[in-house]
């Protein structure tokens, strides 16, 4: 096998562990919340006057193993990128995945700044909420940078497809921008300690639509509303792929994970309100969440490089040269 498809091979599989590495940040980072350790560590960058990774391990119990493991992984995180960035840019052809692997760093930086800033000003709701969706949003960063870098994409082989193809790709896109919208209503609930406002499940005080008395209120059931749409959004979109490709697995395989993971989460939801949001469910609601992102997005991206010789004819804003530049 020659040199540069050696390199491209380890430079996917590192792009990978970046993604799961962040993914498993994010589910600690729903645990530290969950659990009510935000301020258990009340220094940043230090660990009460000690450098992060020279805090002894004995006295890393409570609250304060949550906080301080989720900053070690941050750290851990936050190497990998470098690393990732500097491979990208060093190697890899494509102009727009060598700059967008520095965003991807500049975006993890600017993260464990707000990360160290929820804490030094105490948990200001807007810092926290920007620090949870910055971590969505570097997440999908990953994603893509593990996608782009993966040898199906440098494919030119594409599936056959005779139908008009841009309404499944914008559907599977429209999807995965409502999720997002929705982790940020579900990161503004949290943090503004409005996930309980509505106490029950699936009514809302006995009622298909509450009175509107507070703004914790409000918050709780624009989530809900999001979950609807979502719901609405995923399955719809599973529907278009699964009535177009049923023979495909490449596309249907993602398509029924995202169905499942749908499920999932909705039950989560229901056990956390039935549970007064109990650490386990609760901080799984969050996990989940972020995997019906990543997977939605990589279903995104696999209808394209499945189907992009279509699109590019279909559609002004995809286009070919993308992965040539």
């Amino acid at each position: 096998m020659p040199d540069n498809k050696i390199h491209n091979i380890w430079l996917h599989r590192f792009a990978v562990l970046v993604s799961l590495s962040t993914f498993i940040l994010i589910f600690i980072g729903g645990l530290v919340t969950s659990t009510g350790s935000g301020l258990a560590v009340p220094d940043w960058p230090n660990t009460f006057g000690h450098f992060m990774f020279s805090f002894p391990l004995s006295q890393m119990v409570g609250g304060i193993l949550y906080e301080h493991g989720h900053r070690m992984i941050a750290s851990i995180v936050g190497f990998l990128t470098v690393i990732l960035a500097i491979w990208l840019w060093l190697k890899e052809d494509m102009k727009w995945l060598r700059w967008f692997g520095m965003i991807a760093l500049l975006s993890v930086i600017t993260q464990g700044a707000l990360g160290g800033l929820t804490v030094l000003m105490q948990l200001p709701t807007i810092v926290s909420v920007l620090h949870g969706c910055l971590a969505q949003g570097f997440f999908m960063m990953t994603i893509v940078i593990a996608v782009a870098t993966s040898r199906q994409w440098h494919e030119k082989t594409a599936i056959k497809f005779e139908g008009n193809s841009r309404p499944i790709f914008q559907a599977a896109l429209y999807t995965t921008i409502m999720v997002y919208v929705q982790l940020i209503l579900g990161a503004t609930m949290r943090h503004s300690g409005a996930g309980l406002a509505i106490p029950d499940f699936p009514l809302a005080f006995g009622k298909i639509i509450p009175e509107i008395t507070t703004q914790a209120i409000a918050i709780h059931f624009l989530h809900r509303i999001g979950a609807v749409l979502v719901s609405i959004f995923i399955l719809y979109t599973v529907i278009k792929i699964i009535t177009n490709f049923r023979n495909e697995p490449k596309l249907t395989i993602p398509a029924y994970t995202l169905t499942g993971a749908l499920i999932l989460q909705i039950t989560l939801a229901a056990i956390t309100i039935w549970t007064q949001k109990a650490v386990l469910p609760t901080t799984a609601h969050v996990a989940t969440g972020a995997f019906i992102l990543g997977n939605s997005l990589y279903l995104t991206l696999k209808i394209y490089f499945l189907l992009k010789p279509v699109i590019a004819k279909e559609t002004n804003y995809i286009s070919e040269p993308l992965t040539t530049i």
